[in-house]
């Protein structure tokens, strides 16, 4: 994500857990693109945490900003008790993590930067969801291997996209708001889980993550500016 609108010129700002190697996906971005890069580390499940990170953003960006990326999530791969596993040993302390990080999140800071956003005049708000939040799960996908297809993150995934219609409504017309869903990513998962899915996919592979460049730049860009509300599935077919 962040890539992609380096390459289009734009200035980020990428927040991510404390601990995140910055330093040298800074300096691969600068190799694309002499932008400003700036990084801020905030823990998104912690709602104090969320609070100042809106703050700081207000306070040193005053004049506005185009896009909001609401990307971070618990995924189906996080080392999470009761979180990848059969339905009955999913834990509610997890679900509520999840939710709160993959959606309430999300509320918290569309609706803490959306004065921000209105400022431009064109702003634009990318909400990442998952092909688990329009389908259900074949979990015959899983078999033999330790991944799963957690209850709160198709939920989640699934409320984002009905958020982004909900704010499409109301923060227009000066903010759009759109949602991408990404079908599976490859990241050297199990080989019987990728024999699987490239079978079950009508363009025989996984995605990777050059896959969905085009459509954020559509997104970011005024190519959409007649487009909200929507929820475009990049998923080789599913």
């Amino acid at each position: 994500m962040a890539s992609t609108i380096v390459e289009l010129g734009g200035d980020i700002i990428m927040v991510d857990m404390p601990g995140s190697d910055y330093l040298s996906l800074t300096s691969d971005l600068r190799k694309i693109n002499n932008v400003d890069i700036q990084h801020i580390d905030c823990n998104l499940e912690d709602k104090d945490e969320r609070s100042n990170l809106i703050t700081n953003i207000i306070k040193d960006h005053n004049k506005g900003i185009d896009i909001l990326i609401n990307n971070a999530a618990f995924v189906g791969t996080s080392n999470l008790s009761g979180w990848a596993t059969k339905f009955e040993d999913q834990s509610v302390d997890t679900w509520r993590r999840a939710i709160e990080v993959n959606l309430t999140a999300v509320f918290d800071l569309s609706q803490g930067l959306s004065d921000l956003l209105r400022k431009t005049g064109n702003g634009s708000i990318i909400n990442i969801s998952s092909i688990y939040g329009v389908y259900g799960p074949d979990l015959s996908l899983y078999e033999g291997t330790e991944m799963g297809n957690p209850a709160a993150y198709a939920a989640s995934k699934g409320g984002l996209v009905q958020l982004t219609r909900w704010l499409a409504t109301v923060i227009a017309p000066d903010v759009r708001v759109n949602t991408i869903s990404p079908g599976g990513i490859w990241r050297n998962q199990p080989s019987k889980f990728v024999k699987r899915y490239e079978s079950r996919t009508p363009l025989k592979r996984m995605a990777t993550e050059e896959d969905f460049k085009g459509v954020v730049a559509y997104l970011a860009s005024d190519l959409s500016s007649y487009v909200t509300g929507q929820n475009i599935l990049v998923d080789g077919g599913w």
